[in-house]
């Protein structure tokens, strides 16, 4: 056991007062081990709905059968289904009507597009009211709110792209079209038309392809794309725009009525999440679930004797690896007083799929969820001093986090990359926009042999080399020392959380801790 592990040993020991003394061990040989095995070219590089998905997901039930756990799937099954449905269009038809009671019937060549993105594949509204409501955003911890006072119950919102900077390097959710179709539907909106924000022809190319239904969605009868012309001609012009970007905007009325109908091509393609449950002894309705997604983006057509599997060994066959290892350690140390679940989503790759589909459907009730902790890539390099983490600044999981890091000599850190908005772009972010909190890791680059210097360039390089690339595959020299170091300090703050009756908490200027609020009863009165 190094130093390190033994110094975690010695404050698992103070941070567990009335418990036993934990001693993680995430052997880096066996970590190793298990990577290569399901990063094996038979393993066809995971894709769902393939012989890789079998094969990956036969390999975890017989690891968490050897360990004894339970299945921890729907009906007391390993495997929970989940429908990949894809959407391509056929047919739309809209009707425009005026005040004066002319009508127009754009099409795509004019300025508008329209997609019926639900489990339907078919959407139909008639004579809906317009109602333009900028940016669609309703933050109250910032002060903010679109809507106002207007009832939007079976209307049509035309909104913006994008967010305020709300005074925030991060990109924040608000920015994100699928927040605010959630938010329009919630008020009761039956549809959404965005103003796009390319060239019109950018907008067809990319809105009228084949898309991926996210389980989960808000369920509209359509979404719609229209050009800054086409709103123009609904009375949302420039200046409108312009307005629409101050505090004091309230959301307007617009004078026209729209109808349509949509219809689209629907293929499902069904694949499986894998859950493995360890019971709690004294609260079991309460968990702490682990994740990761086991899946990758399989093959290629092969060409003069090329490479073709993308075998996906850093993504994620180690992060699969790393909550199969996290329960294995859990059984070894005994049952904690809440239930931990060791979840396993496909479809990542496909845009957070299974992820989406778990909280859409959930096994065990969200309200009742402490936390996620996401493993996406788990670090793979000699130790370093920085453990960060996407997001910092959401919730209370990163200061519980940094705890255990520092009495270990570390630290945590955000990820450096504020600009690409990490934090919604893994399958952590699925139980974040529900409302839970949700914790993801990520690559140090403060290595403690070099510093920045030597980590940055280390991370840029093998980054580039590898990531969705078929050179993504395990080789005996790969390093999971910062691997075991990170699996060891995600453990104790899963012990943490398990063996405690603390709920963590969003931070106040985190755009989820509306949605936490709204299910605060289900928790009782334990903070």
């Amino acid at each position: 056991m190094s130093k390190r592990l033994f110094r975690g040993v010695a404050f698992a020991a103070l941070v567990f007062a009335a418990a036993p003394s934990f001693a993680q061990e995430f052997a880096t040989d066996v970590l190793s081990e298990k990577v290569r095995f399901i990063s094996a070219d038979d393993f066809q590089g995971r894709y769902p709905g393939t012989v890789g998905e079998e094969k990956t997901l036969a390999w975890l039930q017989s690891e968490y059968e050897a360990m004894g756990l339970k299945p921890g799937g729907p009906d007391g099954q390993w495997l929970q289904p989940v429908d990949l449905v894809s959407l391509m269009p056929r047919d739309a038809s809209v009707t425009l009507k005026a005040t004066d009671g002319s009508t127009q019937n754009p099409t795509t060549a004019d300025g508008l597009i329209v997609r019926a993105l639900n489990d339907a594949g078919h959407g139909h509204v008639s004579d809906a009211g317009l109602v333009f409501a900028g940016y669609g955003i309703t933050a109250p911890e910032r002060n903010w709110d679109d809507y106002g006072d207007l009832d939007v119950t079976g209307k049509v919102v035309v909104l913006m792209g994008g967010s305020p900077e709300f005074n925030s390097p991060y990109r924040r959710y608000y920015a994100q079209d699928a927040y605010k179709a959630d938010e329009a539907y919630r008020r009761g909106a039956v549809g959404v038309i965005m103003i796009s924000n390319n060239d019109w022809e950018r907008t067809v190319t990319m809105r009228t392809r084949s898309s991926r239904l996210a389980p989960g969605s808000a369920p509209l009868q359509f979404r719609g794309w229209a050009s800054p012309e086409m709103v123009a001609g609904w009375g949302v012009d420039a200046a409108q725009l312009e307005a629409a970007k101050l505090e004091s905007f309230s959301a307007m009325a617009l004078p026209q009525t729209i109808s349509v109908t949509a219809n689209e091509d629907k293929t499902t393609v069904t694949s499986h999440n894998l859950l493995a449950i360890l019971p709690g002894t004294e609260r079991p309705d309460e968990t702490v679930v682990f994740s990761a997604h086991w899946d990758h983006v399989g093959t290629r057509d092969p060409a003069n004797g090329e490479d073709h599997i993308f075998n996906g060994a850093w993504d994620n066959a180690s992060g699969t690896v790393g909550v199969v290892e996290m329960a294995r350690q859990f059984v070894a140390d005994g049952p904690a007083k809440r239930s931990l679940v060791f979840l396993h989503v496909t479809a990542e790759e496909m845009g957070l799929l299974g992820a989406y589909a778990y909280v859409a459907d959930p096994v065990y009730p969200l309200e009742t969820t402490v936390a996620n902790i996401n493993i996406d890539m788990l670090p793979l390099s000699g130790p370093t001093r920085d453990v960060p983490i996407f997001g910092k600044g959401q919730n209370s999981l990163e200061d519980m986090l940094d705890t255990l890091a520092k009495a270990e000599g570390r630290y945590v850190s955000d990820d450096g990359q504020p600009q690409q908005g990490f934090y919604y772009r893994s399958d952590h972010f699925a139980f974040a926009r529900a409302g839970v909190p949700a914790l993801m890791p990520w690559h140090g680059v403060d290595f403690v042999e070099g510093g920045f210097e030597v980590g940055k360039a280390a991370w840029q390089e093998r980054f580039g080399r590898v990531y969705h690339k078929t050179t993504d595959e395990w080789s005996a020299d790969l390093d999971f020392t910062s691997a075991s170091e990170n699996l060891t300090l995600l453990y104790r703050l899963g012990r943490e959380l398990a063996d405690g009756n603390s709920w963590p908490t969003w931070k106040a200027d985190s755009e989820f801790g509306q949605v936490r609020a709204r299910s605060d009863a289900s928790r009782g009165t334990r903070h």
